[in-house]
């Protein structure tokens, strides 16, 4: 696998960015813009230069092409520039042809989020999903690791292509690692399922935070629970998940996830890599969606981390979890902003929503009480009154409810305190047609 090409030895790397775009309803606004911008300096680099370009007529070896090239090798020679980002999708051809015309190293917008990503990954399981993604990337793009091997004949008879053999010996290789990393991740997602389970046994519930990267999760993270996880200005502050304990008033303690945030165009390779660590918030019993509600193009990004949810949610076959929200950032909003903000989250006709503050601590409480409110509106305690007849029924509840108490009378009849889950209490009715309404009831 390649390694990084920024050196971490020498001086920050000069970066010039170019951000595309074709179409006027797809030019880029100052929020995409910062955005880049962040990304690159999230990377360590220092920023030569930003601007977008209207691409009218992209072309299949440069994308850019005419003055918009030339200007480009013109600003890299003059800024000393070692790097340039293009914000968008490179073609194999268009990057290895970039390079050879500009002299420098050229990647493009997933390039610069894997190796984001790369430095970002602290665990073992953060760098194998890493290392599968960029492996998964490096596969795609062979051809422009290969061109030198053009001298070369490969093959049998008059049709090998040139270099087809190396390329061939490369993609088993690289497939051979893959599969390596599948396996290895395989297993990383079996040790999250056992610990799962144990959760559920223990009947601990499970709250992951989902959100836009830089919206304020691990902020959020640390208000709640008083942990110390990184929480810095920059995409992609957190990558590995962390869990920590949060105490409820009522229901007790509560397991808290902080995931990884998400952003748009964010690559579907990506999302496949990063499903250990995902499907945590995919098994949680609840979702809070943290979004940045000082953000021009909050809607947008909202939209962007649905999209990953739902792929999410297709990769594994499985339902999302209910969804409540978070509108981070309530302090950056002038009074009347906040005002109205307040106004919509009683008014919403979407998710459960509550105005918070991160850094102020404003709205915590609130929070809080959300999220317990949305726990016990899916579960219950009850009294459960068995017969000795009932014993198939009393070791159902023990393996799939929480047993707080139990007591036997002298005939051999079963008082048991119970707290079960809305979908457990369906499958219990289900398999057990017979027990009737009296033998349960809520306390």
């Amino acid at each position: 696998m390649p390694q990084s090409f920024v050196d971490r030895e020498q001086p920050p790397e000069k970066a010039g960015v170019i951000v595309p775009w074709t179409q006027y309803g797809n030019r880029p606004g100052d929020n995409r813009m910062q955005e880049t911008q962040g990304l690159v300096e999230a990377l360590g680099c220092e920023l030569a230069f930003i601007r977008s370009d209207n691409v009218r007529k992209p072309t299949a070896g440069y994308l850019l092409s005419g003055g918009l090239l030339e200007r480009l090798e013109e600003d890299v020679q003059s800024n000393g520039c070692s790097i340039v980002v293009i914000d968008s999708a490179l073609t194999p051809v268009q990057q290895r042809n970039l390079e050879k015309r500009l002299g420098v190293k050229v990647i493009d917008r997933t390039g610069l989020i894997l190796e984001i990503f790369g430095l970002r990954a602290l665990t073992n399981e953060g760098r194998l999903q890493v290392e599968l993604a960029r492996l998964l990337y490096e596969r795609s793009r062979l051809v422009r690791t290969w061109t030198h091997l053009e001298r070369q004949r490969g093959g049998s008879g008059f049709l090998g292509g040139p270099g087809e053999t190396q390329l061939e010996a490369d993609k088993r290789m690289l497939d051979r690692a893959l599969a390596r990393l599948k396996s290895d991740l395989e297993d990383v997602r079996k040790t999250r399922r056992v610990q799962r389970e144990g959760r559920k046994r223990r009947d601990t519930p499970v709250v992951a935070l989902v959100g836009y990267t830089n919206a304020g999760k691990s902020s959020l993270f640390n208000r709640l629970t008083g942990a110390d996880v990184m929480a810095k200005d920059m995409p992609f502050a957190t990558l590995d998940t962390t869990i920590r304990k949060l105490a409820l008033p009522k229901l007790g303690e509560v397991n808290l996830v902080d995931t990884v945030g998400f952003i748009s165009d964010l690559p579907t390779h990506l999302v496949d890599s990063f499903r250990a660590t995902l499907e945590e918030a995919l098994e949680a019993d609840l979702l809070i969606h943290v979004r940045d509600r000082s953000s021009e193009v909050d809607e947008q990004q909202k939209q962007d981390v649905l999209k990953v949810l739902d792929r999410l949610a297709e990769l594994a076959g499985a339902e999302l979890p209910p969804i409540i929200e978070a509108w981070n950032k309530f302090d950056l909003l002038s009074d009347e902003a906040q005002a109205l903000l307040v106004h919509d989250a009683g008014r919403s006709s979407g998710p459960p929503a509550v105005p918070v503050s991160a850094i102020t601590g404003q709205g915590i409480d609130d929070v809080s009480a959300l999220i317990e409110h949305n726990l016990q509106g899916r579960r219950a305690r009850l009294r459960a009154n068995l017969s000795n007849r009932d014993g198939a029924l009393r070791a159902w509840l023990h393996e799939n409810a929480l047993v707080e108490e139990e007591h036997f009378q002298d005939n051999g009849d079963a008082v048991l305190i119970v707290i079960i889950e809305e979908t457990d209490w369906g499958r219990l009715v289900s398999q057990f047609p017979g027990a009737s309404e009296t033998q349960f009831q809520k306390l």
